[in-house]
């Protein structure tokens, strides 16, 4: 079963002091904190990289999520889909996305499905906390050798959250960084290993 959804949502890339700063203010507890895994594919050409889009099979405790993220109107339009452990796995060990849905939206954006490969993973340390109008998201990252810390805000409406956004940075005097999302530091990151190899 195939859900669809926009995703709009405000990032910033973190200090780790700040990144300790706010989880003291908004009182996260250490028992608030969960794992996470997003494992990454695409084309050997970056073809949804190219698009803008990203898939990926993200790993939680409740179970396996296939998602494809494309750009439209008002932020990113998600599509997911709730997977069995041994599908995730196999899509995981193979690097294939044996979807009979997914490969035809894959299709429809002029990508053969044979062509899509396994990329890598991206580890998560997460905790979120329902604040303003949205949801804060406090992300520990951890892939190819990188570590980074990252505040995110997930909202429905647009302005509201931008200001509130904006307004809670200001506050912690915390500057606004131009922030990349998860799948394109990962990539950036592993082209300069790649060349650099």
């Amino acid at each position: 079963m195939m859900e669809k959804n926009i995703e709009i949502e405000f990032k910033n890339i973190l200090t780790k002091a700040e990144y300790i700063e706010l989880l003291n203010h908004f009182q996260v507890k250490e028992t608030e904190l969960f794992k996470q895994e997003n494992h990454y594919f695409d084309t050997k050409n970056f073809e949804l990289k190219e698009r803008s889009s990203a898939l990926r099979i993200r790993k939680k405790q409740s179970g396996y999520e296939l998602t494809l993220k494309q750009p439209c109107d008002d932020g990113l339009l998600e599509t997911n889909k709730q997977l069995t452990a041994e599908a995730g796995e196999e899509m995981i060990q193979t690097g294939k996305i044996n979807d009979p849905q997914f490969a035809s939206i894959l299709e429809e954006m002029g990508i053969a499905p044979e062509s899509i490969v396994y990329f890598g993973s991206l580890s998560t340390i997460r905790a979120e906390k329902e604040t303003g109008n949205g949801l804060l998201v406090f992300d520990h990252s951890f892939y190819l050798n990188i570590e980074d810390y990252e505040l995110e805000y997930e909202v429905s409406d647009r302005k509201e959250g931008q200001v509130y956004f904006q307004e809670l940075l200001h506050s912690f005097q915390i500057p606004i960084r131009e922030t990349k999302n998860k799948v394109r530091r990962f990539y950036e990151q592993k082209y300069r290993n790649d060349i650099n190899s």
